[in-house]
Order: C-alpha cells, then structure tokens, then sequence
C-alpha cells in the first residue's frame, strides 16, 4: 500500500537518526535519570549512556544537564524534545500496523466523507468488521490524499484517471446552494434553481469542487470565482463575496455561522466514487462498497 511505502520511508529516514538513541533521550527526559531510563527501556545504563552521547554528536550540541539527583534538558534539547517524541510516535505506528497484518483500512475525503451517512458507517463498520479498523482521513486534493499515499481508499466525487485507480459508484447526492445568511434575495428561500445560481457570482474551488462552469448551457452561466480550500470557501461565502454550490455532504459537515444552505431543486445528482489504487485494492474494500451502497439506497 501507498502508506506502508510512506511509513517505509519514514523508518528509514529515522534509522539514520538512530531510533534507539531517540527513545534514550525520551525515556531519560520521563524517568529522571539513566538508571531509571534504561530500567524502563530493558536496557543496560551503558547503552542508554552510549545513546544520548551518540544523539548530542548528531544534534551538535547538549542535550541533557547532568544534575546532583538526576539530569533535565538544556534549552536545545527542549527544542529537540517534541520532534523526538513525534518521531518515535510514528515509529510505533508503524510497528503497530506491521503487527496488526494490515487491517486498518485508512478512507480519504477531501471536503466531507459521507454526509449524513458517515456515523452510520462507523459505527456499523466497527460491529461487522471487528478485525479491521476503519479510519478517516481528510485531505483537501482531488484524490482526497489517495494519489498522495495518504490513505488505502477515498470517497472522491469527481472522476479519477482510470489507468491508476479503480472506483465504484456507491450513491447519488442532492446539489445545495450555499449563501450569506443576510443574502436579501435568498434567505427566505426553501430551495433554489440553476438559474438562480447563473446571476450569481458563484466561488469554486477548482481542485476539489464539483461546481463547474459546464453544468450550464453555454454562454448561459455564472460569473466564476476561484478559491483554494473548503474554510477559504466558507470563509468567501459568509463574507458575501459571492455563492457557491455543493454536495449536501457539505452542508452535513460544515456548519458555518454566518452560512445558509438550500436544496437546488434542478441540480443534477453528484454521483459519489469509492475509488482505491488499481494495483493495490486494500483489506476490505468490498464490504466497504457493499456497505456504503446499501447506505445510500436506504436514504
């Protein structure tokens, strides 16, 4: 998988560092003193001793404070603390995925999973897959952090290069306006039309959208802004910059003070993907798909 080639990646950029002499320096900081750290580590004193000596000489400098009862960190190794402690987090995750054999299952999304459906999934998920963990991940790309190796599956709802991924079709979502809650003209609105939206200026995000100038008639559509990112779009909205339209998935997510959502009674469904590397289909992908199919046709 994509994450395991990036966690590999990882491993190896620590062993240059010595994952042996990080968990030294961690493992003094928590216990006090050597003899404690190297108690707690299951180690000798003299291999944490040779540890913490081998990680000043990379660093450059101290970083640890010999003291009477024990020893604390000096100003640099406060600074080093934190990036230690990080490092040899993500080292455990590694292991812990190793020794699961695999069975998270890691499902991105780039603005929201799957609306009102997403806790049912969850929680339904945890009880017919108990040997699976399935764990969401938000990134804001137009893989939802597939293509970028961050995640094993990702919901997209806008179509990915067939000759690198696979994907499924699991449901169909209404469109919904999304205006300044003072917006004179909407407010009072319970739904909206296209047309509405074409004397708009409406504000898309390009990348990661599904508002594209094409769901018009041609010559017939919206004045179209560009913004980058689902707050920065938010953010326009609310500031009455302009309009936007959008999964009702969105409106489940993101609830913005300041941001009124309506149905578009006239905009055509955005078919929801279940997509995963071609070459790679991870653990559990098809009862992912059976599930979120069977989500979407009860409502």
């Amino acid at each position: 998988m994509r994450l395991m080639h990036s966690l590999t990646l990882l491993y190896a950029l620590v062993m240059d560092w010595k994952l042996h002499e990080l968990r030294a320096f961690a493992a003094v900081i928590d216990a006090g003193t050597f003899t404690d750290a190297a108690i707690d580590l299951g180690v000798s004193q003299a291999a944490v001793s040779r540890g913490i000596a081998g990680l000043e000489r990379r660093a450059g400098g101290r970083l640890l404070r010999r003291m009477p009862r024990g020893c604390e960190p000096t100003a640099l190794g406060q600074r080093f603390l934190p990036q230690a402690r990080r490092v040899v987090a993500e080292l455990h995750k590694l292991e812990d995925l190793l020794q699961a054999g695999h069975t998270s299952l890691r499902l991105g999304y780039a603005w929201s999973a799957v609306g009102k459906h997403t806790t049912p999934l969850l929680r339904g998920w945890a009880r017919a897959n108990p040997d699976i963990d399935l764990e969401l991940v938000r990134h804001n790309s137009a893989s939802g952090g597939l293509a970028e190796g961050m995640c094993d599956a990702a919901i997209v709802r806008t179509p990915l290069d067939p000759q690198r991924f696979d994907a499924v079709v699991v449901g169909l979502e209404r469109r919904v306006a999304v205006f300044a809650s003072d917006d004179s003209d909407w407010s009072r609105r319970r739904s909206l039309r296209m047309k509405d939206l074409a004397s708009r200026e409406v504000i898309v995000d390009p990348r990661t959208g599904t508002t594209r100038s094409d769901l018009w008639a041609k010559g017939k559509g919206p004045h179209i802004l560009q913004t980058t990112g689902l707050d920065n779009w938010l953010d326009a909205i609310a500031a009455g910059k302009g309009v936007g339209m959008t999964s009702e998935a969105t409106a489940v997510h993101h609830p913005r003070q300041g941001v009124s959502y309506r149905p578009v009674s006239d905009g055509p469904r955005i078919p929801v993907w279940l997509a995963w590397w071609h070459d790679e289909p991870p653990t559990g992908i098809t009862a992912l798909t059976d599930a979120l199919t069977e989500l979407y046709q009860d409502g």
